[in-house]
């Protein structure tokens, strides 16, 4: 019994190592990983400051329409 259930389990988990990739497989994944997120970080921080100008102006904009709307 206990040797059919050591049997069964070391057989299922066969395949899954098909799935899980070395690592020194990773490492090339991760570092081209940073570097993408490195060099993407300066078109983001200007998106970002381009769309918080973008949204106070919006702002600004409604409460100053609402302000003329309720006092005429």
């Amino acid at each position: 019994m206990v040797l059919q259930l050591l049997l069964t389990v070391a057989f299922s988990a066969v395949p899954l190592t098909l799935y899980v990739p070395p690592v020194r497989s990773l490492n090339p994944f991760v570092e081209t990983m940073e570097e993408l997120l490195s060099e993407s970080r300066t078109h983001t921080n200007r998106i970002l400051i381009s769309v918080e100008q973008e949204v106070a102006l919006g702002v600004m904009a409604s409460a100053f329409a609402h302000e003329r709307w309720a006092h005429s």
